[in-house]
């Protein structure tokens, strides 16, 4: 598979931002970490596949598809919103 293309304004190097996010959320609906139970939930609601979520939190995937990350976020009930961002001085 040819890896997907780095775009001027996609400044990510590492992990795509969304994942920490998406990690951040799970521990505050969650209470603990992230963890197999966590991610089973996530996915009894709706959300990826467990074995996609594994990959996020703890495997090489470092840009998930925007349908695995918008389901992961509802099946935990939230949504996201676009918003302008800050432009360093």
């Amino acid at each position: 598979m040819a890896n997907p293309p780095i775009y001027k304004s996609y400044t990510f190097r590492g992990k795509d931002p969304a994942i920490d996010d998406l990690r951040t959320i799970a521990e505050d609906v969650f209470g603990e970490a992230v963890s197999g139970r966590s991610i089973k939930a996530i996915h009894d609601e709706g959300g990826p596949s467990r074995a996609a979520m594994r990959s996020w939190f703890f495997g090489k995937t470092k840009r998930p598809t925007n349908a695995t990350i918008e389901a992961a976020g509802r099946a935990m009930g939230y949504e996201r919103a676009w918003r302008k961002r800050k432009l360093n001085p």
